[in-house]
């Protein structure tokens, strides 16, 4: 089972889940840095990849999440994606 699944059966209604991660635009090429490790990881893993926030809101939702929202981090090239187990 994936790990998505895992968290959602393990969280009340209500819970919240968060995934660090570098999230490029649809573009897939920007921003650098993101673009960057999607590059690393396509070019490094056999199935690598990095998700844009619109792959990771399906994930969300069709795992039983809502309220899926984006938070870049000012410090740095990473991103918070929330949601909430519905």
């Amino acid at each position: 089972m994936p790990l998505l699944p895992k968290v959602r059966a393990a969280l009340r209604d209500g819970g919240r889940v968060a995934t660090l991660d570098f999230v490029p635009n649809e573009d897939r090429v920007s921003p650098p840095i993101a673009a960057g490790f999607s590059l690393t990881m396509l070019a490094t893993t056999p199935a690598g990849d990095a998700y844009t926030l619109r792959e990771y809101e399906s994930m969300y939702r069709s795992t039983g999440f809502t309220d899926v929202s984006a938070h870049p981090l000012p410090t740095g090239p990473n991103t918070v994606v929330m949601g909430r187990a519905a």
